[in-house]
């Protein structure tokens, strides 16, 4: 995906209707990169989704690795929340991915009031578990 957080925050500001706003997640979701068969799997799936969520965490070496993302969901406009935490969070070192707030994202773009109740759960869910998994690569790098 070649859409970075910064972008869509300025897309976002410049759709005044929410069918705009919902039209643009599906198009986001559309753009991302394809994941391959050999990721979804019980492992990468998002806990807490009503739609299937999968997520796959790459990381790189050293103490603070830099951690990419790679996600898919079965559902369009969850596809497309899928894009938007990828293009949040991916490429960030573990530790800014731990004390980055998505939540003050979400609300910024006004999401928070226009999911439904299992949406937003489910893209709580995400946040936690990519934050969960660079917290995770942050305490394995100091033990080692």
């Amino acid at each position: 995906m070649t859409t970075d957080i910064a972008q869509i925050q300025e897309d976002f500001g410049f759709l005044d209707e929410w069918e705009d706003r919902y039209r643009y997640l599906i198009d986001l979701g559309r753009q991302l990169e394809p994941l391959p068969e050999t990721a979804r799997i019980e492992a990468n799936k998002v806990k807490g989704c009503v739609s299937q969520v999968w997520l796959e965490t790459l990381a790189g070496e050293g103490s603070d690795p830099q951690i990419r993302l790679r996600g898919d969901s079965d559902a369009h406009i969850v596809r497309g929340l899928v894009a938007l935490m990828l293009a949040f969070y991916s490429g960030r070192r573990a530790s800014d991915i731990v004390e980055a707030d998505a939540e003050t994202l979400l609300r910024s773009l006004g999401l928070e009031e226009h999911l439904t109740p299992q949406r937003a759960n489910g893209l709580r869910s995400m946040i936690a578990r990519i934050r969960n998994e660079a917290a995770s690569r942050l305490e394995a790098a100091s033990v080692s």
